[in-house]
């Protein structure tokens, strides 16, 4: 708070105090009071009245520049009225009570959105378990019905369940903390887990796979969430393969506290400006646009949101018609932290 800001504020207050001394001191003059004792009583007035706005000015401005230092240090700026200390002038008080009213009211606008948000997750988690149902009788038929046409409606209704399953991680993403255990897994259980979902579309699209030094290392993870994140990359590494020769390469390294895992395909790659922008979400690139794929840019953004909440690390290096190689680092204990 700046004084010539709050001396203009009071300047209608300074105005009238002046116009009435000038009344008291015609009415002094009529009454032939010496000039002393008139300069005198106008003086102690100013003095008094100068004092009490000093006073003020103080005191506001102690509690307004307090004010201001809490909302700058705060990240959650909405708690402002719960840390402020209740002020000794009015316009403080009612200034408190309004935050604080409004506080109240933002909290329970978002407790009412946060139940519509809940509810509707919950229905999406609903809807996806009851589709996964016909999606297996459908496998099932296909299964004892072989031929051609079967098969691709086979390989058709994988591209329907991971889509689904892709919806069912994406809305539980948020709140991944209440369904995930972190345990001591095995990391090439992980690994056959998600080309075994693969395994229709892999042997359609003529995809070799190729585990050169992938050892069964002891993890710490969530088991269904890393056959999510794995199967992801695997799948965009089919998705974007070249015509011929279609190669995913897969192997581990132990390194001091950590097992990394590198899964390298022999694909149409990305374009060196667009490496930074593939964890964005919706972000679709040059790929997303060529060879017919109709890309959602959900892949990989999902990905890394998992891999930040599970304490995994994540990394990609491309070069364009030469492949893609995406590391995750995995901790070999339960505190290891990625930064």
């Amino acid at each position: 708070m700046k004084f010539k800001d709050f001396i203009k504020e009071k300047m209608m207050l300074i105005v009238g105090i002046f116009l009435a001394l000038a009344s008291v001191e015609i009415l002094l003059l009529a009454y032939h009071i010496g000039i002393l004792v008139r300069v005198y009583c106008a003086c102690i007035v100013i003095l008094v009245v100068a004092l009490a706005i000093f006073i003020e000015y103080k005191r506001k401005k102690h509690y307004y520049d307090e004010l201001m230092n809490h909302m700058g240090e705060l990240t959650e700026k909405y708690l402002i009225s719960e840390i402020i200390k209740t002020p000794n002038f009015i316009e403080g008080k009612i200034l408190k009570e309004i935050l604080q009213d409004t506080g109240k009211s933002m909290l329970e606008n978002v407790n009412k959105y946060k139940k519509i948000q809940e509810e509707y997750k919950e229905y999406i988690e609903l809807w996806i378990h009851e589709v996964k149902i016909p999606i297996a009788a459908s496998k099932l038929i296909i299964e004892n019905n072989k031929n051609e046409i079967t098969k691709s409606i086979e390989e058709e209704l994988d591209k329907v369940e991971n889509y689904t399953e892709q919806a069912l991680f994406y809305a539980r993403s948020n709140a991944v903390e209440k369904d995930y255990i972190i345990t001591k897994t095995n990391l090439k259980e992980i690994v056959n887990g998600a080309i075994l979902k693969n395994k229709t579309t892999l042997l359609n699209e003529k995809v070799s796979i190729e585990l050169t030094d992938l050892k069964p290392e002891e993890i710490y993870t969530d088991n269904k969430w890393g056959i999510f994140i794995v199967n992801q990359i695997i799948q965009n590494a089919i998705k974007y393969s070249k015509k011929e020769d279609k190669r995913i390469i897969i192997s581990s390294k132990e390194k001091n506290d950590k097992v990394i895992l590198y899964i390298k395909d022999n694909g149409i790659g990305i374009k060196k400006g667009e490496i930074t922008r593939v964890f964005e979400r919706g972000f679709t690139g040059e790929n997303g646009r060529r060879m017919g794929q109709k890309s959602t840019g959900i892949g990989l953004y999902l990905c890394k949101k998992l891999c930040d909440k599970l304490g995994l690390g994540i990394e990609l290096n491309a070069e364009k018609e030469e492949g893609t190689e995406v590391r995750i680092i995995f901790p070999k204990n339960s505190y290891t932290i990625f930064k």
